[in-house]
């Protein structure tokens, strides 16, 4: 079974330089995993398809905002379920009376990437790799691509330029990339 990531990533860029159908098209080809992601997890914590739905909507949205700030340094696909795995976390804090119907053995579970991608380790991994980068590429990284913040945002909370924002993600995210390529066997 070959991997959708080639077709994703032309899709992707397709979409960054303002081809309408590639977009559509990657919206549509996402809705479906991102359907499939959000029920699988929400089955377990008494959720229903509304829920995963509105997530599904939330994850789309984001990724239609946000397109621009991927610069596919990981794949698209990865890049993808890490945002749904935060609106996952997002939904699931706001809605504590979910975790109430998670068997213990099922915590680790929730939090499983798709494909293969494992959440935690890929977090743990991720913070690691992080935490070796400069304060002046890190913050611009956690704020804006994994907070989600704007850049004006990012840039008002660390007391830097936009610009440097800009240069501190460009910069940061190379040596996040290396780092993270040294790490991996």
């Amino acid at each position: 079974m070959t991997s959708p990531e080639p077709d994703l990533e032309a899709l992707m860029r397709a979409s960054q330089s303002g081809d309408a159908a590639a977009h559509r098209a990657l919206l549509h080809h996402m809705s479906g995993r991102l359907r499939s992601y959000f029920r699988n997890r929400l089955r377990r914590s008494g959720a229903g398809t509304d829920e995963a739905e509105d997530l599904v909507q939330d994850t789309l949205l984001v990724l239609h905002t946000k397109r621009h700030t991927y610069d596919g340094s990981s794949p698209v696909l990865a890049w993808t379920y890490g945002i749904a795995r935060y609106k996952l976390i997002d939904y699931l804090r706001a809605n504590a009376r979910a975790l109430r119907h998670v068997q213990i053995d099922e915590v680790d579970d929730l939090a499983d990437e798709h494909d293969g991608f494992s959440a935690v380790d890929t977090s743990r991994e991720l913070h690691r790799a992080l935490a070796t980068l400069p304060r002046h590429f890190r913050l611009p990284i956690e704020y804006v691509k994994i907070e989600g913040l704007s850049i004006a945002e990012a840039a008002a909370r660390i007391g830097m330029s936009d610009a440097a924002v800009k240069i501190g993600i460009h910069r940061g995210m190379k040596r996040l990339a290396a780092v993270l390529s040294e790490a991996r066997p």
